[in-house]
């Protein structure tokens, strides 16, 4: 049925124009229909007679009002009906009219936009009624409802608000946007719309209509208004309008006030209607194209799409987009549905499709190219209008169309012709865009950081001609901030001051809202009227309309602007217009969405991408035109080739790099251009403070695209840093800058400040910065100067500084002004920021990631536009232009400046990321911890009196528990603070010992196991013995030596049978080279620890070196270089030299298999010797394989190999024939290899060879005897031991073997004779042959001492199988007989061994092994070897009781000085070689040693462990002084207080004091003999007394060792009860003790590692439920944007911390969702005995496991193995998680035995896909895969480019791949083809668990 619309007026009166309207009305809606006659509404007007009450009726369809005059006419709503009512809207306005007439309120509710709104609008317009509107946000309070109070005059005054105004005048109240109001203000209304009845603040009371004329009958309306009575007019009724909450984000209604109301759906119009709206305003448009259209948006609307997660289209913005089509038909309908609904960016990629999906069915897609808008050509400004418009024309598709627009006041500006605006064609594209939406509507530009939004925005307002007023918002902004503030006069009343926003919009400006993305939605609901109507009511009761409103009801008022200026109505400017500026929606997250539904009714939406490479190039070379071209491109390729990823760490990487930052790069690179591109790309991203994962992903992008750090790693030098300021500049390094004047000298900063090269290198960066004219921000952990840099470059360009200190609680208020009464006058106080911006200082504001993130970003719009509004109403403008009489202005002083500070983002100061909101706008730079090197000096500066060796250690202590903090291991960044406090501690007071000042920095973690386990590690490994006392010294015991024997006498020359010398002829020939060959030296780190920690022995620190199973250590050298000592380490099988600096943090490693293969046939066993040389020859090294006589000579330093031949004779001889068993063996001797020269000897041979590496030649010696061996025990004499007599002979040669001198080699027979001539018998020994003879002499006070007589001589000591020492005094220069003297041996040592050895090979006798393990340590008058433990007296060594520990072997220390003998135990090796028979042949022991320095030894062990050992007794003491000093030794001595108390009593004559006969201790009191602490009597800490009395009273004792020492039995019943809890647990969960042991094996193994992760999850937890402030509370901190209020005295003016409720609607918090994928294949069951691969991935189970026990709501996870079998085997559903130890231990039951059993085969990529689809069906707010497999990829024939794309195949989903280690290098290559970090390789599988922590803090942390 039609309804029918029915007018009755009275003729003249009041009636004509408002009949007039009506007729217009109807006619068109007749006009409309065609056809059906009678369907047609009738038209009547029924005139009643004169002076009728009634103005008339109106009838719609069977319904009739009757009109009544309005007692206010300017607030009847004008202009809302239009010309075509629809038929819906009238059905509409026909149900509110019935409900209108049975006194119903009614609640219009529907989708957001707002038709809702006009609806009513239209009936309060027919009906003649006046209006109250509010529209409720979230700030509303029942004050902004009821009464307000003002000050009038010094007198607080309640002014009724809206609803109390519509109660009693009769007015109707409009609530808009029920759903945004907080739940508890509208009750407030409840009993009013239920009775009419309300009390109020003021005592009154409103009544509703029928009980107060009730009253009247009764009563007199005098006594009803004493008694404070009010009427509540018949006519006051109440429309609400809300959307629909459990459908849009919002409140739900309160019952109650749900029950109050009737409720009608406001749906979109039908099809029908709209398609005919749209007809009549696109005339142009064809008709097919409005409806597929329209069909698309209904379509989107439908219920099915909202299932999908869709916001519904804006239908109401369609009007809009077709009244731009009509002036542009040609232009593409899908571009215009994306201003409408920008799909791309608002959805994720399921609702792209869909919505694409729903484009191609109704034809909207562009078939070709899309036709778009090309660029404005001109801009005119029409003259003829009152209105500022102008005429634009744009060219599209080769036409060019011209349109009006509005225009702004000022003079239009030519086209781009602004000095900063660079046109691009992507950027003419979007002014000419904005100018044709510019046609109908407000717009938004989205775009990412520093794209340029505001620049185009500007850009945009000058061609036009307007004036822009920046509005920067704020997270907690409220509706007030936005509209209107309350200020008081300067007579105390309170006014009302009209925000930016008003101010624009009377006056036509172009309001920039930036940062509308992170506003509260509930907040901007204020501004839906103004946009969508242009009319807005402020809280003073101003209204302002619409301009043609507004002359409307001018001409039917027919008054003047003045006086509906004093009803305060105001009209809009026409040329008013808004432009949003927002940052993209972050899909799927849940809270930033901000672009919901309602958003999207409000703004034509433009979405601004990031420029493309050709357009930003141009922009930045006509920005920066002299910037080097080489690195421009670089840089840009880089940073497109990051925008172009999928990967989420490369776009929060590119996100750091927009074009702002760009243009800040080439600025910097265009003044400073042989700067670093590489750093400038690491500060931009502050890639130092990226999670691991981000940041290898950075590296590699840099790699790719060719951007290289610096390859010179020299460390700088403070010299090249230093800084000075001479004749009135200051010079940083290479940079200069002029020093300022300052006013304010008190200002400027004073700071002690140590230089140091890395700060002064950060100062010389932020000068480059400073000097660009940029704000600098500086990010670093805590404690590492960021203060002290600031201050310290403040004071050098003497700049005075403000200072400001964020905290939680800064609010916007305090960061500008403060406000505060005086004489009941609000003022405002300047903030630091104000000042400076005022007088040209320096900000410094500290600590900026503590504070709000919404708070700072106000700071944004001040650096960038240098706008910024105050609260006051001033306003701060950058340059003094743009003041021009503007009363109210602060311009800012050119020399301001900010330089901010922060801690870096993450865990774990969980700070706001001020970097990510704000990092932007500032240049960056990270502060570390000074280097090693720039630590140590300045430490010097704070401790010159703290030893040297200490502050290493402390440096390098710290600098590892840095490293491990980075790594993620530790969570506290230990900084350079708590170092230095250390140093002040220490030079203070040197006494106290280094480890116990080291806890103050360390008790902090006492308590917290695994990481005071992580801690003392480190700190022992570098040598700081905390937690050692100073008792605990474990020495070698002492073992007297035998008495010494006089053995005989060594005599040369007079032999038995005459033979008395010899001469041997030499001859001398060149050297012949081969090579050199260049050989890879590859570096690696040693993990060095000091040994001394806990206890003293000597073992003084130790290493290792990685060396495999199979490989034997056979040799090691040393070389004593100046300080340096070079350590020479050669294994064979396969044959490599390790070498090292033996202070060093790393070794070099050459591997030299490719010259001496592992074996020939398995019989050939390479035994190869090393003789490092000496200057000059420093850094190279002779090796020398004994069965080939290969003699190699290698240069470390520049990496070359030559091969030395000696002679030619050699090489034919050696062609013996392979069956001939007996190998010939060649030696070297090495004792003079440091001067450059060794002899070659082979053993049974009969000649020497001497080769002389400087002048490259070789001497060849003849003999006459046999070899066995020989010892150089000078340089012109050796001493030959002839084979099988064991004959020593002694050969002397001239000092230089010159040609003319050849063959004067002398060979002396040396005779060994007994002392005991005299018997007549002449016995013959068993001539021994030494181990080993010193190569130089004992000092003549060693000597002595040895001997036990004074005595100087030549001599020489060696050692044998049958003495501990022997000395040969006279020996070898002495002529005469020399005497010897010997320590000898119980029994001799070879006997044993050949005894011992029958272990091995039954009664073989092995061959004497080819090392001695002997060397002579001349200064400290020891001869040290290492004898096996079978060898040593153990019993003597250790008590009865005790087992002696398993030992390589035991090092024998033989002292002449105190004729003592000590053996020291080496520690087994972790790892044997399998070759026992190879080993033994090598050496009896599993140690080798060499000496290092003058008083100590280094030994390897077979495993490759390197220790070094202190031996010397001087050495040892010095070191136990040193060690005890840093222990401290005050430990254990009693303290005593002692108080000096200047009483002020006069002291009467000293006294015994009487004595107390039960020595009770006593204090003060003048009385007893023996106190403590009193005046005249005799005691201890007094004053006066005649002497001091100890009466045994300890004043304060605690020991250390008594503290320490609990009693046993406690100690005992502690363990017992944690023992017996462990057995209960056990039971209770029925799990056996061998069950609990293996679970134990694979938890302890990760315990580190989910403790770890644990704090951080608690955190993260803890960050998460952060209290924010909750306003308008009656109780709490005064508020300081309610002061006035509380001037007024209102209640709710306070705020307090509280629970945050969840944004209305914001979704639930979902899980995080985490999927393992392990392999449990055949393979991993394989090669777990190689290296463990299966058990660790089975600890990366439990250690998944074990983390995220309890934690399952914000995680949750599933694991699933795949194997040959199958792909998903499922280990842990994801809700079933396992509660305790035995379900953990069944699964990883499972996992071993299915690897055991399963088929070969390889599921990977199955398995990882099949996850990867699983996972992202649940619902959950972010998606993690990990795949853990070993890369055996390629042997399946699977390609890694499949692996990627599987890996990348859903962006939401993070998939990671961890590869254990695989067969070569599989999972190397494989890592290179997988995209950035999102692949790991574990070749140790102790990784394995660490990866996975770093994938959890880098990327699930990130975002929580």
């Amino acid at each position: 049925m039609q309804s029918r619309l029915l007018l009755l007026g009275a003729p003249g009166g009041h009636s004509g124009p408002a009949a007039r309207r009506v007729r217009l009305l109807l006619r068109q809606v007749v006009r409309g229909r065609p056809g059906g006659g009678g369907l047609q509404p009738e038209v009547r007007l029924l005139h009643a007679g004169a002076g009728a009450d009634t103005d008339g009726t109106v009838i719609v369809g069977d319904v009739s009002y009757k009109l009544k005059t309005p007692k206010n006419p300017e607030l009847v709503p004008q202009n809302y009906i239009s010309d075509s009512l629809a038929q819906s809207v009238v059905h509409h306005l026909r149900w509110i009219m019935q409900k209108d007439l049975l006194g119903q309120d009614v609640f219009l509710i529907g989708p957001p936009g707002p038709l809702r709104r006009s609806i009513a609008m239209q009936y309060l317009e027919l009906t003649k009624r006046e209006v109250e509107y509010i529209a409720l946000s979230r700030d509303t309070t029942e004050t902004d409802l009821k009464q307000r109070r003002e000050i009038r005059a010094g007198t607080a005054f309640y002014i009724d608000q809206c609803a109390v105004r519509a109660a009693t005048k009769g007015r109707t109240l409009v609530l808009e946007g029920l759903e945004k109001a907080e739940r508890n203000v509208l009750p407030v209304l409840n009993n009013l719309l239920e009775n009419r009845e309300m009390q109020l603040e003021d005592g009154r009371f409103l009544m509703s209509a029928e009980r107060y004329d009730k009253l009247l009958k009764d009563h007199t309306k005098t006594e009803l208004d004493a008694w404070k009575i009010v009427r509540v007019s018949e006519n006051f009724r109440v429309i609400a309008l809300g959307l629909p909450v459990p459908k849009y984000a919002g409140n739900p209604l309160d019952p109650p006030l749900r029950s109050r109301f009737q409720a009608r759906d406001i749906y979109y119009l039908p099809f029908r209607d709209q398609i005919k709206l749209l007809y009549s305003v696109g005339a142009n448009v064809p008709a097919e194209k409005v409806s597929q259209l329209l069909s698309f948006a209904t379509t989107l609307c439908s219920q099915e799409s909202s299932t999908l997660g869709l916001p519904d289209f804006p239908l109401d913005s369609l009007p809009a987009a077709v009244q731009i089509l009509d002036s542009f038909p040609m232009m593409s309908i899908k571009h215009a549905i994306q201003w409408l609904y920008p799909y791309t960016i608002l959805l994720g990629h399921e609702g792209k499709m869909a919505v694409e999906g729903v484009l191609k069915r109704f034809e909207l897609h562009d078939s070709r190219h899309p036709v778009l808008p090309q660029e404005i050509v001109r801009v005119e400004r029409k003259i003829e209008n009152p209105v500022p418009q102008a005429t634009v024309t744009v060219r599209i598709a080769e036409k060019e169309v011209t349109i009006e627009v509005p225009a702004g006041t000022k003079p239009l500006g030519q086209l781009c012709a602004s000095d900063n605006f660079i046109q691009t064609l992507s950027h003419k594209q979007l002014l000419a865009e904005m100018m044709q939406s510019h046609m109908v509507k407000d717009m938004c530009l989205i775009g990412g950081k520093g794209c340029g939004k505001t620049v185009i925005a500007k850009n945009f307002a000058d061609t036009l001609g307007y004036h822009i007023e920046p509005i920067m918002l704020y997270q907690d902004m409220t509706a007030r901030d936005l509209l209107q503030q309350r200020y008081t006069l300067p007579n105390g009343d309170t006014a009302w001051r009209s925000s930016p926003l008003v101010n624009a919009a009377l006056e036509g400006k172009l309001v920039l809202l930036d940062g509308i993305h992170r506003v509260n939605v509930g907040t901007l609901t204020v501004l839906q009227r103004l946009i969508h109507d242009r009319e807005l009511s402020l809280y003073d009761g101003s209204r302002l309309l619409r301009e043609d409103r507004y002359t409307r009801l001018k001409e039917e008022l027919k008054v003047s602007d003045e006086e509906l200026q004093r009803r305060s109505i105001f009209p809009i400017h026409p040329s008013f217009r808004i432009i949003a500026l927002a940052e993209p929606p972050v899909i799927g997250s849940s809270t930033q969405q901000w672009l919901g539904p309602e958003f999207l009714t409000m703004f034509i939406f433009h979405h601004m991408k990031p420029l493309v490479k050709s357009e930003e190039i141009h922009v930045i070379k006509e920005m920066v035109p002299n910037i080097p071209q080489e690195a421009l491109n670089k840089l840009l390729s880089f940073t497109h080739k990051l925008r172009e990823t999928q990967d989420p760490t490369a776009q929060s990487l590119a996100a750091s790099l927009s074009t702002r930052q760009l243009l800040r790069i080439s600025r910097r690179l265009s003044l400073y251009p042989n700067e670093n591109l590489h750093n400038a790309v690491t500060k931009a991203c502050l890639s130092r403070f990226l999670p691991s994962l981000a940041r290898s992903a950075l590296e590699k992008n840099l790699g790719d695209a060719g951007i290289e750090r610096t390859s010179d790693n020299f460390e700088p030098e403070l010299k090249d840093y230093r800084c000075e300021v001479a004749s009135g500049s200051l010079m940083i390094g290479a940079v200069s800058a002029p020093v300022y004047n300052a006013h304010e000298k008190m200002k400027v900063p004073d700071v002690l400040f140590y230089d140091n090269v890395q700060h002064m290198i950060v100062m010389e960066d932020m000068l480059k910065d400073f000097l660009l004219g940029e704000h600098l921000l500086l990010v670093g952990n805590q404690g590492v100067g960021k203060n002290k840099i600031v201050d310290r470059f403040l004071h050098l360009l003497n700049r005075p500084r403000e200072y400001i200190q964020l905290h939680r609680d800064t609010t916007v208020q305090t960061l500008t002004l403060q406000p505060s009464v005086k004489d009941g006058l609000i003022v405002y106080e300047d903030s630091p920021l104000v000042k400076a911006v005022k007088l040209g200082h320096v900000l410094v504001v500290d600590e900026a990631d503590k504070a709000p993130t919404n708070v700072t970003c106000i700071l944004k719009t001040l650096v960038e536009n240098g706008e910024m509004i105050l609260a006051d109403g001033r306003r701060i403008v950058a340059n003094s232009a743009n003041v021009d009489g503007r009363e109210n202005v602060v311009v800012i002083h050119p020399d301001f400046r900010m330089i901010v500070l922060a801690n870096r983002p993450g865990f774990p100061f969980l700070g706001n990321d001020f970097f990510s909101t704000l990092g932007d706008i500032f240049s960056c730079h990270a502060v570390d911890n000074p280097k090693p090197q720039s630590e140590l000096e300045m430490l010097r500066q704070y401790g010159p009196n703290v030893p040297e060796p200490i502050l290493q250690k402390l440096v390098a202590a710290f600098g590892e528990l840095r490293s491990l903090a980075d790594q993620g291991t530790i969570n506290y960044p230990y900084s350079t603070r708590e170092v230095v406090n250390i140093v002040k501690h220490l030079q203070k007071f040197p006494s106290e010992g280094l480890s116990s000042v080291v806890r103050n920095v360390f008790d902090f973690d006492s308590y917290n196991n695994d990481m005071r386990e992580v801690l003392m590690n480190t700190l022992h490994k570098h040598g700081i013995p905390i937690g050692a006392k100073p008792t605990s010294v474990q020495l070698a015991k002492e073992l007297p030596l035998p008495e010494q024997t006089f053995m005989g006498y060594w005599t040369i020359g007079q032999s038995r049978n005459g033979m008395q010398k010899l001469l041997c002829p030499a001859e001398t020939h060149h050297i012949d080279i081969k090579g050199p060959v260049l050989i890879n030296v590859q570096e690696y780190p040693v993990e060095r620890r000091e040994e001394r920690t806990l206890t003293f022995t000597e073992e003084y620190a130790s290493w290792k070196l990685p060396l495999d199973e199979v490989n034997l250590v056979c040799d090691i050298a040393t070389l004593q270089e100046n300080e340096e000592t070079t350590l020479y380490v050669i294994t064979c099988n396969p044959v490599t030299l390790h070498f090292m600096d033996m202070t060093g943090k790393s070794a070099h490693f050459v591997d030299l298999y490719d010259i001496f293969p592992r074996t020939s046939s398995g019989v050939w066993q390479p035994f190869v010797t090393a003789a490092p040389l000496g200057n000059p020859f420093k850094g190279q090294v002779v090796l020398h394989e004994q069965q080939s006589n290969v003699i190699l000579l290698l240069d470390t330093i520049s990496r070359a190999l030559r091969r030395l031949i000696l002679s030619s004779e050699e090489d034919t001889s050696k062609r013996s024939s392979w069956w001939n068993k007996e190998t010939e063996i060649y030696k070297m001797c090495k004792e003079f290899s440091h001067k450059n020269w060794l002899v070659f000897y082979k053993e049974k041979g009969n000649s020497l060879t001497v080769l002389d590496v400087l002048e490259g030649r070789a001497h060849t010696i003849s003999l006459p005897i046999t070899l066995k061996t020989v010892f150089l025990v000078a340089e012109d004499k050796w001493l030959l031991v002839e084979n099988q007599t064991n004959q020593k002979y002694l050969l002397t040669k001239p000092a230089h073997m010159e040609s003319e001198d050849r063959g004067v080699c002398q060979l002396h027979v040396l005779k060994e004779e007994l002392p005991s001539p005299g018997f007549g018998v002449t016995q013959e020994t068993d001539l021994s042959i030494p181990h080993i003879i010193s190569s130089d002499q004992l000092s003549s006070e060693n000597l002595s001492s040895a001997v036990g007589q004074k005595i100087a001589s030549p001599n020489r000591i060696l050692s044998d199988d049958n003495s501990y020492a022997t000395i040969v005094v006279g020996f070898p220069d002495l002529v005469s007989p020399s005497e010897v003297y010997s320590w000898k041996r119980p029994s001799s040592l070879s006997q044993q061994s050949v005894t011992d050895r029958g272990i091995y090979g039954g009664r073989k006798k092995n061959p004497s092994p080819k090392q001695i393990n002997c060397v002579t340590l001349l200064d400290s008058n020891q001869i040290v070897k290492i004898l096996p433990p079978g060898e040593v007296p153990l019993k003597d060594i250790f008590p009865k009781d005790v087992a002696p520990p398993q030992a390589a072997g035991y090092i024998e220390v033989t002292d002449l000085q105190s004729k003592k003998l000590r053996y020291i135990p080496v520690p087994r090796s972790e790892s044997l070689s399998p070759y026992t028979s190879w080993l033994s042949s090598i050496s009896d022991t599993d140690a080798l040693l060499a000496e290092w320095g003058k008083g100590g030894v280094v030994t390897v062990d077979m495993g490759g462990c390197v220790r070094l050992w202190e031996t010397g007794l001087e050495h040892l003491q010095r070191s136990l002084m040193e060690w005890r000093n840093m222990i401290g030794q005050d430990g254990d001595r009693p303290l005593q207080i002692t108080i000096n108390r200047d009483s002020g009593e006069d002291v009467s004559t000293p006294k015994h004091g009487k004595v107390d006969p039960d020595n009770m201790p006593h204090r003060g009191g003048n009385t007893w003999a023996g106190g403590t602490g009193g005046r005249d009597t005799a005691g201890l800490g007094g004053k006066g007394g005649p002497y001091r009395l100890d009466a045994g009273h300890n004043v304060y004792q605690v020991s250390e060792a008594e503290k320490d020492a609990v009693p046993e039995e406690v100690k005992r019943a502690a363990r017992e009860m944690g023992q017996r809890a462990f057995q209960q647990r056990l039971k209770e969960i029925q799990m056996s003790e061998y069950d609990a042991a293996s679970y134990e094996r694979f938890s302890s193994a990760v315990r580190r590692q989910v403790h770890s992760l644990r704090i951080i999850l608690d955190n993260l937890q803890a960050k998460g439920k952060e209290r924010q402030w909750l306003r308008h509370q009656a109780t709490g901190e005064l508020d300081d944007a309610k002061i006035i209020d509380g001037l007024t005295g209102e209640k709710a003016i306070y705020k307090r911390r509280g629970e945050l409720e969840p944004q209305l609607g914001s979704p639930q918090q979902k899980p995080k969702r985490l999927s393992l994928v392990v392999d449990v294949s055949g393979s991993m069951y394989r090669f777990n005995g190689v290296d463990g691969r299966l058990e660790r991935s089975m600890e990366a189970v439990c250690m998944v496991m074990e983390a995220f026990e309890n934690y399952e709501e914000k995680f949750k996870y599933d694991i699933v193995g795949h194997s040959g079998d199958a792909y998903n085997i499922s280990l842990v559903p994801v809700n079933k998680v396992p509660k305790d130890n035995k379900q953990r231990l069944e699964i990883l039951k499972t996992m071993h035995a299915h690897a055991q059993f399963c088929m070969s085969g390889d599921h990977t990529l199955e398995g990882t896909e099949h996850a990867i689809k699983e996972i992202a069906k649940e619902e959950a707010d972010e998606y993690f895969v990990i795949v853990l497999s070993d890369a055996n990829l390629s042997r399946y024939g699977i390609h890694p480019d499949r692996f990627t794309q599987i890996l990348t195949s859903n962006p939401q989903v993070n998939a990671f791949a961890i590869f254990i280690g695989s067969l070569g290098d599989q999972a190397t290559r494989l890592q290179r083809t997988l995209p950035a970090g999102r692949s790991f390789v574990a070749m140790d599988t102790k990784e394995i668990p660490q990866i996975l922590q770093q994938i959890f803090t880098s990327t699930m942390l990130s975002s929580v």
